[in-house]
C-alpha cells in the first residue's frame, strides 16, 4: 500500500509516517518503480503497537527501544513490564502532587473570594500569594 493508504488507515499523518522512519521506528519501505514507497501489513501492526504504545504514555525513544529488542529476536515483554511499571508509579506519584496542589489552590481561592477584588495591601503586587493556608 502507498503512504497515503498506510495514513489513513493507521491514523497518523503522512509527514509523521516519513519522520518514523527517519528515527527508525518504522523500517525503509520498498520502492515501486516510480518511486512511491510501498508498505505492507507489517507496518500497520507495528504503527498500530506505536499508537498503543504511545496512548500507554511511553516516549518514541522507549518505543523505539522495544523495538530494537523485538528486532534483535528477543521477546521485549519483561522490558515493556518494567517501562509500565515505572511508568505507573511516576504517574501516581504526579497523581500525589497534583492533588496537594489542587488543595492549595482550592484555599487561595477561598481566600481570594473572601475579600474585594479590588484589594491589596499597599506595596504587594497581588495579596492572595501572601496568604498561607
Amino acid at each position: 500500500m502507498k503512504i497515503g493508504e498506510l495514513s489513513e488507515i493507521a491514523g497518523f499523518s503522512t509527514k509523521t509516517l516519513r519522520f518514523y522512519e527517519s528515527i527508525g521506528l518504522l523500517p525503509e519501505p520498498d520502492r515501486e518503480a516510480n518511486g512511491y514507497r510501498s508498505y505492507g501489513e507489517d507496518s500497520l501492526e507495528r504503527l498500530t503497537f506505536i499508537a498503543n504504545a504511545q496512548s500507554a504514555g511511553l516516549s518514541l525513544k522507549a518505543i523505539r527501544d522495544i523495538l530494537v529488542i523485538r528486532s534483535s529476536g528477543k521477546a521485549p515483554c519483561e522490558h515493556v513490564r518494567q517501562l509500565l511499571v515505572s511508568h505507573h508509579q511516576l504517574i501516581e506519584s504526579r497523581i500525589a502532587e497534583l492533588q496537594e496542589l489542587r488543595s492549595e489552590i482550592a484555599a487561595l481561592v477561598a481566600y481570594a473570594e473572601s475579600f474585594s477584588p479590588n484589594y491589596c495591601d499597599e506595596g504587594q503586587v497581588c495579596s492572595i500569594f501572601f496568604h498561607k493556608t
